[in-house]
């Protein structure tokens, strides 16, 4: 027998029916209303309240490897620049190599055009005595030397009081006195959360941000080389990997609760922009390296980027410390600016109404 979808209810299941009903409504106003609310996204997760954090980001940093070892035990690349990472609450470099002394290299006998990055274990200590307190693991070198290189490497950070953050799903959370910042890390391989599985990025930056206060999201991402230096619409390919949609990317991860996104892997500067409140710095090029870093032109610009969020984690101030690599790969003050004017060139020319601009001293100004 079909169901008396048309017959009249009795009183009292009128009676119900229509608690029924606006029990429903009430539910459904409910769902909408932490919809709107939640965070800065549709996608963000409540968070608790904080205060306002300032973070300093370094690009990617190479402290030794077989093409050379850096003097003070790695210290040396980073010593001019040391000021201004010491200068903010926390500061993150993508560190691209292991610290190890063991792992079978990913370039076997005979290979050509392949690059894996080792340094002694004991030039972590240069990453803490420049004031670096996180380093990004997501990336492509990260595994040069299999898992035992990234194993030892992450001992050696740890052992040193560096935190690290970037393989799958991990989300790694830093106290600093009055808030809690989470980071994640993300990057085309196998050892990393991917940045090409968008709603796995959303899940976990949504995790990060219940976790949190703030959270900062690192991307290793796009082309690479000396005319790499826009952000293009869509995917972009490196050696035959797919390196990720870096804009889709970033507004993902902004929606789903991101408050500051980092790039690096392109190893030149592209643009900066301001996404619904939030900064995403694409690239910083080469933050210093020794001797395994190609540089002149564009791939000698180079900067660190120092930014200060609010307890919501919108943007309030920002400046650009510009720098230069001389060559063999070691940071030094720009005071010209060269690297700043070209960023704020190309946040104008790819983001448009929602690109940064930079002055001459190197403050960041927000769009509009």
């Amino acid at each position: 027998m079909p169901t008396s979808a048309r017959a009249q209810p009795a009183p009292h299941r009128r009676l119900r029916l229509g608690m029924l009903a606006a029990g429903g409504l009430l539910v459904l106003g409910l769902v909408l209303l932490v919809l709107l609310t939640a965070g800065h996204g549709a996608q963000a997760a409540p968070r608790p309240p904080g205060r306002p954090v300032t973070m300093a980001w370094g690009g990617d940093t190479t402290l030794g490897s077989s093409f050379g070892l850096p003097p003070q035990d790695g210290f040396a690349v980073l010593q001019d620049v040391a000021p201004v990472l010491g200068a903010a609450d926390l500061s993150a470099v993508n560190s691209e190599g292991t610290f190890a002394t063991g792992g079978s290299s990913k370039c076997g006998s005979g290979s050509s055009n392949c690059f894996a990055f080792r340094a002694p274990p004991r030039n972590t200590t240069a990453l803490k005595r420049a004031g670096v307190d996180i380093v990004n693991l997501a990336n492509n070198h990260a595994f040069d030397f299999g898992a035992t290189g990234l194993g030892q490497t992450i001992t050696a950070l740890r052992r040193h009081d560096v935190a690290v953050t970037g393989r799958p799903g991990e989300i790694t959370v830093l106290t600093v006195p009055g808030a809690k910042v989470a980071f994640v890390g993300f990057a085309a391989y196998p050892w990393t959360s991917s940045i090409n599985d968008l709603p796995g990025v959303r899940a976990l930056v949504r995790r990060a941000a219940g976790s949190a206060n703030l959270v900062v999201v690192f991307m290793h991402a796009g082309a690479e080389g000396a005319d790499r230096t826009h952000v293009p619409a869509g995917g972009e390919e490196a050696f035959g990997e797919q390196r990720g949609d870096s804009r889709a990317f970033a507004h993902t991860a902004v929606d789903a609760g991101a408050d500051l996104v980092l790039g690096s892997g392109p190893h030149v500067v592209r643009g900066i922009e301001l996404y619904k409140g939030r900064l995403v710095a694409y690239s910083l090029g080469n933050l210093g390296g020794y001797r395994n870093f190609a540089t002149g032109g564009t791939l000698s610009l180079s900067g660190i980027l120092r930014t200060t969020m609010d307890d919501d984690g919108r943007f309030l101030a920002g400046r650009l410390t510009s720098l230069t690599l001389d060559g063999t790969g070691i940071p030094h003050l720009d005071a010209g600016g060269r690297a700043g004017a070209l960023i704020a060139e190309l946040s104008k020319v790819d983001f448009g109404a929602r690109g940064v601009g930079v002055r001459r001293d190197g403050t960041i100004v927000a769009p509009g």
